[in-house]
């Protein structure tokens, strides 16, 4: 098969697909009109970029992936098969399980076209994919309640810190002069995920081995919480030392991006520590999962 061939049946196969449209549709207006589904937009522009960073990769013949695709096709088909027909399901799951089947069958697409080899090389971004699949309403609700309580528990581990006293009542902390709620929109939900998406990003693009790229976006979950509760930290000390504005001003309701930027940087921080690992490996010869040998150090 060559390379045209190749395209052009991969754009008719993810075009067929599109037959199920609304669920794209629906998902794409999920990110426009609700916070915690923003990070879906950075989905297909950071796919394209990374696939278009490798073109050079797809210079070669592709050989057509036939087992590998047919796989991939009758899970998508499975998929999408229990989104419509399956028992029980709210609307906001059938809908995450339809955009499942959507990205199974590109993933199975891409495979059929150009090759289990190519596919391989391609894995991160055909993988990354997944996060164009809404988080059903069911586990959002449970991921901002843990959110809560753990941007509760550091805030509390602050202030203890700094010798103000604290006592911590479920999502309420009460500290000298104010007693504070930690909702669901002190949750951040929307820049926890941004900063687990950001961070496998620059992970993928910044190192080598897998354990780092695992490292750093394990170091990102708990990172997106510690910055939750360092913004209810700060707001509280200057809405009580300094100013009461502060505890509804815009610092309170705008200010999520700065302690984002807070978490980026200790994430740029230990991407440069790991990458200097890799090139240390590197330079030693070692290959990640080959034997140890003496010049490994």
């Amino acid at each position: 098969m060559t390379r045209l061939t190749a395209w052009l049946s991969f754009v008719l196969f993810c075009g067929v697909s599109l037959v199920g449209w609304r669920a794209l549709a629906t998902t794409l207006f999920l990110a426009l009109n609700r916070e915690e589904y923003t990070h879906i937009l950075l989905v297909l522009p950071i796919v394209a970029a990374l696939i278009f960073l490798d073109r050079h990769m797809l210079k070669s013949s592709p050989k057509p992936g036939l087992w590998g695709g047919a796989v991939f096709c009758l899970a998508s088909a499975a998929i999408a098969a229990l989104a419509k027909w399956g028992a029980g399901f709210q609307p906001d799951t059938r809908l995450s399980l339809d955009m499942l089947a959507l990205v199974v069958s590109w993933a199975g697409a891409f495979v059929l076209c150009f090759g289990t080899r190519l596919a391989r090389a391609f894995l991160f971004p055909l993988g990354f994919l997944i996060w164009l699949v809404p988080i059903p309403s069911f586990l959002l609700a449970r991921i901002i309640t843990s959110l809560q309580q753990w941007s509760a528990f550091t805030a509390q581990l602050l202030f203890t810190a700094v010798g103000v006293p604290v006592s911590q009542d479920g999502f309420f902390l009460t500290i000298p002069g104010l007693t504070l709620e930690v909702a669901k929109e002190c949750s951040s939900i929307r820049s926890s995920l941004m900063l687990v998406v950001t961070t496998m990003v620059l992970a993928q693009l910044q190192l080598r081995s897998f354990w780092r790229k695992a490292l750093v976006v394990a170091v990102a979950v708990p990172l997106s919480v510690a910055k939750n509760g360092l913004r209810i930290f700060v707001i509280a000390i200057l809405g009580t030392r300094v100013d009461r504005a502060y505890l509804t001003g815009r610092l309170h309701h705008q200010g999520g991006v700065i302690f984002l930027l807070i978490a980026l940087l200790v994430i740029f921080l230990l991407l440069w520590i790991l990458r200097k690992g890799d090139q240390r490996s590197a330079a030693a010869g070692f290959v990640p999962g080959a034997p140890l040998n003496s010049t490994w150090r």
